[in-house]
């Protein structure tokens, strides 16, 4: 722990004690402020920001292909045949740099801010890649500008605690190829060949997860039709290179076929449409923005909506104003039309934004010079000039297929209508979870074991399948601030069922009211403010810090899980997207005799036991759990929940596309595709329980 200096006398004319961060050093010292933190879902950030540099050449024309490489050493490279990172010296900088050095050394720094070189981008804040060579190991760039071959290498080891910043360990600028530290890569005609490693001193030790990388870089192929880009894997394969790539020219049609491959279709068209133009910039009389408006949705069976909308290739995941464009003119439209065909009265309640939703699939894609996001992560976009543009192109190629399709038509009004008329019948069940107040232990269900305290910031809820285990659970807790609350049976499979008869479910009901945040979409958020008093930020606040899954260590717990983990997702996604759930590990196996008890929670760590005791081994008893009631509260709390030695596993949702269609082919109607995957992959099983 630091030492307290409270009593340490500051000398306030020579201001000693103030330390100013200059360059990449602010980055490395603080890189929760530029990439989110040093988790997981950082680390793949760091990709992000190099892909995004070499997807913008593609937006501007100027590249056609992107290769990631993974490479065996676990570095990571970026390959585009774009124009290449500038490499003139800078006429604007004292010390004389090449602009490819200020690319890669100097915050806010970039060809983002010349409207000239991107007219679109990915890019706001002039990080990107600097924030990549602040927080890695070492660093290697090559850019080929046609004649020359220009090289960069940076290693931290030179410049981490250099005050004047990071310097270049080696550059070369020569005819044909150049060459640096490492094994250079082959240099097209044209582009840049970024590649890294990431300083595991500063970001968490995690391995590059290849099925997120391929799900983001799938998803970037579908946003630019044409585009092609490509996924070389050395690193997962140990070494032996599996090869991925993808090329869209249908663009967002073949990214609204994918996400509905395992969903019914209500109608088999997918309404699609594109449109440019220039808009006038809020506030402004003379200054006009070019954008790009590109949209693509269809209708299935389902009861839930898959929205996704993109700004620049950035996903906003938290909607915006073109999204708000888009809903209302499916509002309106759907209403006028439900009157008109007499499936609804006027003087019925109206078709709300919740009701065109049920159902629908559907991408929104806007490239825009000027976005405007709420918050660094770029989750919200606020460009109010977009809400009318959306607005507008959805209503005219909506109105154009209503017209020329009529039956298909009728079919979609009569869904939504359906859908009014059900929730209204779920009214009544949503008013009762949102009146019941999360600290009033009258309301809170009966069959819940609650913790004592109420700071939210340390409760924890555990979910127990079953009274044996809920009743395990209960006495191994411990009460002041662990909750247990067990649930009967399998949980409704929410993906399959009706909205109000997801409301009607006591189960579902219980796990409502329990967390205490509301139900979709009038979520209760904590509100923080400025000191005028606007609204800067809003928080989830649940009841309990840590909403905890525990189930048993086998196929059925593993079902229920996933039961569990799709209601969470498709009504209760905040909570996950705030970091409040978490998966309980109880170990499958216990190696024991007189004097000693290990635990192994898979496989490997029942050979790792083998292998460390030797011939001890087989002199204990291994005894395999079947079900978390097996263990005595004592074993449990040791295992399983006591914060010292348990092992939690967060759930996050990094590509909520791709979570989306994993969902709707797991737990969907469509059950061929799941029987096709059972049979093409059972023989790769190598215990499953009976």
């Amino acid at each position: 722990m630091a030492e307290n200096n409270l009593n340490h006398e500051f000398d306030y004319n020579s201001g000693a004690g103030i330390q100013q961060l200059r360059g990449l050093t602010k980055i490395s010292m603080r890189p929760g402020m530029y990439i989110g933190g040093t988790s997981s879902k950082s680390l793949h950030h760091l990709i992000w920001e190099v892909v995004d540099n070499s997807v913008d050449e593609c937006m501007a024309g100027y590249a056609t292909r992107v290769i990631v490489t993974m490479t065996k050493e676990g570095s990571l490279r970026v390959d585009d045949d774009g124009r290449g990172i500038p490499t003139a010296v800078s006429k604007d900088d004292e010390k004389k740099r090449t602009g490819l050095e200020i690319a890669l050394c100097e915050v806010h720094a970039g060809g983002k801010y010349d409207k000239n070189a991107y007219k679109i981008s990915g890019g706001l804040n002039g990080v990107g890649v600097k924030a990549v060579n602040a927080l890695s190991d070492w660093l290697k760039v090559w850019v080929n500008r046609g004649d020359k071959v220009y090289s960069l290498f940076f290693d931290k080891n030179d410049w981490y605690h250099d005050p004047k910043g990071p310097q270049p360990a080696a550059m070369e600028l020569q005819d044909g190829s150049a060459t640096t530290p490492g094994e250079q890569p082959d240099v097209k005609p044209h582009g840049t060949i970024v590649e890294f490693m990431p300083n595991f001193d500063i970001m968490e030790k995690n391995r590059w997860e290849y099925t997120l990388i391929a799900s983001r870089l799938k998803q970037v192929a579908y946003l630019n039709s044409g585009v092609k880009i490509i996924l070389i894997d050395e690193y997962t394969n140990e070494g032996v290179s599996n090869k991925e790539e993808w090329c869209f020219e249908g663009g967002l049609i073949q990214y609204v076929e994918d996400l509905n491959r395992d969903k019914e279709k209500l109608v088999p068209q997918i309404i699609h449409g594109k449109r440019e133009g220039e808009i006038k910039a809020p506030n402004a009389t003379d200054t006009k923005y070019h954008v790009i408006c590109e949209l693509a949705f269809q209708y299935n069976k389902t009861y839930l909506p898959s929205l996704y909308s993109y700004c620049n290739n950035v996903s906003t995941s938290d909607g915006g104003t073109h999204e708000e464009g888009f809903k209302l003119a499916l509002v309106r439209l759907l209403n006028k039309y439900a009157i008109e065909k007499k499936l609804m009265k006027e003087i019925d309640d109206k078709i709300t934004k919740d009701d065109v939703m049920e159902g629908i699939t559907a991408i929104i894609s806007i490239k825009h010079p000027e976005p405007q996001y709420k918050g660094q992560t770029k989750g919200e976009l606020g460009n109010t000039e977009l809400r009318p543009f959306v607005n507008e192109i959805t209503s005219e190629i909506f109105e154009k297929f209503i017209l020329e399709n009529p039956t298909e038509a009728e079919t979609i009004i009569k869904k939504i209508v359906f859908a009014k008329e059900a929730r209204i019948k779920s009214l009544e069940a949503r008013e009762a979870v949102r009146k019941k107040s999360p600290f009033d232990s009258g309301c809170l269900p009966g069959k819940l074991a609650d913790c004592s305290s109420k700071d939210t910031e340390i409760c924890e809820i555990y979910l127990v399948e079953g009274n044996s285990a809920g009743g395990s659970a209960k006495q191994a807790r411990n009460a002041f601030f662990q909750a247990i609350l067990p649930l009967r049976g399998k949980v409704l499979n929410v993906e399959k069922a009706k909205t109000e008869k997801i409301f009607e479910n006591a189960e579902i009901n219980a796990m409502l009211t329990a967390f205490g945040i509301g139900v979709a979409p009038e979520f209760k958020y904590h509100e923080i403010k400025n000191e005028e008093g606007e609204v800067i930020e809003k928080v989830l606040k649940p009841r309990y810090d840590k909403i905890i899954i525990m189930t048993d260590a086998d196929v059925d717990g593993s079902h229920i899980r996933i039961l569990l983990l799709t209601f969470l997702f498709r009504y209760l996604k905040p909570l996950i997207e705030s970091n409040h759930v978490y998966s309980a590990c109880p170990p499958l196996y216990k190696v024991f005799d007189a004097r000693n008890e290990l635990y192994a929670y898979n496989d490997n760590d029942l050979e790792e036991i083998r292998q460390k005791l030797g011939d001890k081994y087989n002199k204990m008893t291994v005894q395999r759990y079947k079900g978390l009631g097996e263990m005595d509260a004592e074993q449990l709390w040791e295992t399983t929940m006591d914060p010292k030695r348990r092992l939690l596993k967060l759930v996050s949702i990094e590509e909520a596309s791709y979570a989306d269609q994993q969902f709707s082919f797991l737990m969907g109607d469509d059950v061929l595709p799941r029987k096709d995957f059972i049979s093409k992959n059972a023989k790769f099983v190598k215990n499953i329980d009976a």
